[in-house]
């Protein structure tokens, strides 16, 4: 019997799963002109564009095709960028700055048109995100940021004074917030099916269970040793992003690997939904650890994530800590149940960026720093696009040098103390 908040239906596995499939199991051939380590958004919206151009195209994952965030992630659909203008300007000038943010805009305007050009029912809706100010002095920081007008997008954004804040959820926690009207949701399983079986139609093969344990140069190309045995590749794009791991030490030591957790919790009364939720907004907050949540695609359960602990964890101990942090917002659902707890790993940088590029003649996309729905299909496809031979497939995060620091090889070690950091500021802010 499980003890609360857990439902007695309750699966540690994504929500998104349930009612997806695994593609069929293949076999893995000898040689292949691309092979692409990896099967989210990055790997198959760049295999599909090296099938669709002729070549042939393999996909291997370490475990079930799709298994990563790409099935794992809330659905939200942003910008993808970070850090602000202003400091962009400062650290690359005023036209990388500037080319930044429109591409962010770019991967939403991309995965919008990928969608319904290739029909894939994904429930991808221009919803809007809400933002909420944890604080009264975060409230007025967001005020003086809706003053300005933004020197590249015209975000349409809008502020949501306290008085106002029930017509976009009914809570007392935020000071008002503000509403950035062109960000996204989307089903992230139905839309992953969607990618695979594009890939499959345009050509692409797609291997499960098949990690790739060692690449090393051949020729021309690129030998990659698997568990199911060696593969010749002329072409190898890694996507792997925050589940890169020791194969390519390179990108090891540039990805900083940092777990998120989400909680479904199981259906909820229609009129309790409308009346917590007015809109079907995304929704996030001021808090330097951040929480993001939604409602399911057919309004009757709600999707809350965040970070839960100075140290990676289990779902069945960040369930708990996520209900309690639910219910501190909306304390109307402190008797609802839990029905599914996951968590997904996303790969971080130093620098805050997404980042892509060409190493030792391997070509790579990571590091969407937990905002990858929009970012990795977008970079994902021009990779891909680049290994066909397109010229025009050029982006501004091929050109940013990706950070390291010294003595970081893959371990985290400063997660602890820098999570309990931004706790202290979430409390003095």
């Amino acid at each position: 019997m499980t003890q609360f908040p857990f439902s007695e239906t309750y699966q540690s596995a994504p929500f998104w799963w349930e009612g997806q499939t695994t593609p069929a199991p293949a076999s893995l051939p000898a040689e292949t002109d691309v092979l692409v380590i990896g099967s989210g958004y990055t790997g198959l919206h760049a295999a599909i564009q090296t099938a669709r151009a002729g070549m042939s195209t393999v996909i291997i994952d370490a475990g079930r095709i799709g298994e990563g965030c790409s099935t794992r992630n809330g659905g939200q659909i942003s910008t993808s960028i970070k850090p602000g203008f202003d400091l962009l300007k400062r650290k690359f000038g005023a036209d990388t700055a500037t080319r930044i943010f429109r591409e962010g805009q770019a991967s939403i305007d991309f995965t919008a048109g990928f969608v319904a050009e290739e029909g894939i029912n994904c429930d991808f809706r221009v919803v809007g995100r809400f933002h909420g100010a944890h604080s009264q002095k975060q409230y007025d920081r967001l005020a003086r940021e809706a003053q300005s007008q933004h020197p590249v997008l015209e975000s349409g954004a809008y502020l949501v004074p306290k008085s106002q804040q029930n017509e976009e959820l009914l809570t007392e926690f935020y000071h008002g917030g503000i509403v950035f009207p062109k960000h996204a949701s989307i089903d992230p399983g139905a839309y992953h099916a969607g990618l695979v079986t594009v890939a499959q139609q345009s050509g692409a093969t797609l291997i499960s269970d098949c990690a790739a344990t060692a690449i090393s140069e051949e020729g021309s190309g690129h030998e990659v040793q698997t568990v199911m045995g060696r593969i010749r590749a002329r072409n190898v794009i890694v996507a792997t992003n925050g589940y890169s791991g020791k194969l390519v030490p390179w990108l090891q030591r540039r990805i900083i690997p940092i777990g998120s957790y989400i909680i479904a919790t199981e259906e909820l009364p229609s009129e309790l939904i409308d009346r917590l939720f007015p809109s079907s907004r995304i929704l996030s907050d001021t808090r330097k650890l951040v929480y993001y949540y939604r409602l399911s695609p057919d309004r009757k359960r709600v999707l809350f994530g965040g970070r839960v602990s100075l140290r990676e964890t289990d779902p069945l101990k960040s369930g708990p800590v996520l209900h309690r942090d639910l219910v501190a917002i909306f304390p109307q659902l402190k008797d609802v149940r839990i029905s599914h707890s996951w968590a997904g790993t996303v790969g971080y940088t130093f620098d805050h960026l997404a980042h892509a590029g060409c190493h030792n003649g391997l070509f790579w996309a990571a590091g969407y720093c937990g905002s990858g729905a929009g970012m990795a299909g977008y970079l994902g496809n021009i990779i891909g696009r680049q290994v066909a031979g397109d010229k025009s497939a050029t982006t501004v995060f091929a050109e940013i040098p990706i950070e390291h620091r010294a003595y970081y090889r893959g371990n985290p070690w400063f997660l602890s103390p820098s999570v309990l950091w931004y706790r202290i500021i979430d409390a003095l802010s």
